[in-house]
């Protein structure tokens, strides 16, 4: 059932690595935040597949990563324009989207410029513009990338995303990626976190016509619940969420966040 498949895409900009999964007869893609700089989705079907496989037995699902080198000063609009390349490649003319952090960034530019791809839309802990919580946390991301200082980043991540009750068990396994996962370069993640810091589609958020759905954590300590808050108060057709006492990592702390996604996007 869960037909897992790694794959890649040669683009005219470089290449691609992505991931299917699942056979239900809709299609969903799921976009990954920040941390897709850090590491692709390369070779991770089955991790991937396992971890969702409620998803997979209602739909086909695609997660894509950003390409493998990015050019220096691309957006998250770029990225959304990739991603649109990437998609007709495929043969998807439309699909359900659920974009996370960085990825619900692009998510946002592609269903403003490209609104046919994208039946419904999930905006998952991220933000239409950056805000003082947010421009504080990248500042300092980017600070540790110019020292190479991965493990550094990654148990920045933890304390920032994960309740108490999880985070026990994320230091652990942070500090374990951290001297063992680090990449050969941290210059992709440097070049996707400066992309948050210049995302915005405050103003364009109304020409988002498809129903969406915005799922936020009140406890945000990286994009803020207030950011879901004015995001979804500026799209059309939306529904809003906000889960009491979690953070960030929401969708993995969260008990029914997939069953939410499956249940709005079926």
């Amino acid at each position: 059932m869960l037909q897992a498949k790694n794959g890649i895409l040669q683009l005219p900009g470089g290449t691609l690595d992505y991931i299917r999964f699942g056979r239900g007869q809709k299609t969903l893609v799921m976009l990954p935040g920040v941390g897709d700089g850090l590491k692709t989705v390369k070779g991770m079907a089955l991790p991937f597949a396992l971890l969702y496989r409620s998803l997979a037995r209602d739909f086909t699902v695609y997660v894509f990563s950003r390409r493998r080198l990015l050019p220096e000063g691309m957006t998250t609009r770029d990225m959304a324009e990739e991603l649109n390349r990437a998609m007709e490649a495929l043969g998807l003319s439309s699909a359900a989207v659920v974009g996370v952090s960085q990825g619900g960034m692009i998510a946002q530019w592609l269903a403003i410029d490209h609104p046919d791809k994208v039946e419904k839309l999930v905006l998952t802990v991220t933000l239409c513009r950056p805000n003082t919580v947010v421009r504080s946390v990248i500042d300092r991301w980017l600070a540790m990338a110019d020292r190479d200082d991965y493990k550094g980043i990654m148990l920045d991540t933890a304390e920032r995303s994960y309740s108490e009750k999880r985070l026990k068990l994320a230091r652990l396994e942070y500090r374990l990626l951290g001297r063992f996962g680090k990449p050969k370069s941290l210059e992709r993640f440097r070049i996707q976190a400066q992309s948050c810091a210049t995302h915005d589609t405050f103003g364009l958020l109304e020409r988002i016509t498809c129903p969406t759905l915005v799922i936020g954590g009140k406890e945000d300590r990286i994009v803020t619940g207030e950011a879901s808050v004015e995001m979804a108060g500026r799209i059309p057709v939306c529904e809003l969420f906000l889960y009491d006492g979690l953070g960030h990592g929401l969708y993995e702390e969260a008990p029914d966040f997939q069953q939410r996604i499956a249940a709005f996007c079926k």
